[in-house]
């Protein structure tokens, strides 16, 4: 995959606008990502703003024994939480020897290693949830490629203000 990728993100767009519903079209946008970025695992929550939680709304490859742990997600823990919190990209090169404090230890049972999570910001800066994506070998994601999935994750929160 090239790092700039406008066709990804016409994609993302004709995936969103195609479908009756943008939070049914979650999935199918998730599975798009991963394909593209070559990583079997990925997530998609959403803010609710009630509680201020992330709630899980899509998942592929997510073992049972990590999902009840990333049904909800406090803003500020975890990989999820901590790219919420601050608004930008969080990622390790490697979550099963990550040191840094950003993984929590339930991440280390995807069996994953090189991870990245991308919050969803509207236009405006308003945060609308997180998608991750991880691959089961050591990777840094790049600028560019951190740079293209915030641009999806845009997409994804312009869409769902609507």
């Amino acid at each position: 995959m090239r790092d700039s990728d406008p066709a990804l993100l016409e994609e993302v767009e004709a995936v969103l606008d195609g479908s009756d519903s943008h939070l049914r079209a979650l999935p199918q946008v998730l599975d798009l990502l991963l394909q593209r970025f070559d990583c079997p695992t990925g997530t998609v929550h959403l803010l609710d703003e009630k509680s201020g939680r992330l709630m899980l709304e899509a998942h592929r490859g997510i073992p049972d024994v990590v999902l009840d742990k990333i049904r909800t997600i406090p803003v500020g823990k975890g990989m999820a939480g901590i790219a919420a919190e601050r608004r930008e990209p969080v990622q390790v090169c490697n979550l099963q020897t990550d040191s840094s404090g950003l993984v929590r230890p339930g991440a280390r049972d995807t069996k994953m290693e090189g991870s990245l999570a991308v919050p969803m910001l509207s236009a405006e800066g308003v945060l609308k949830g997180t998608f991750g994506i991880a691959k089961p070998v050591p990777y840094d994601f790049t600028p560019q490629q951190c740079d293209l999935l915030l641009r999806a994750g845009a997409l994804i929160a312009e869409r769902l203000e609507l």
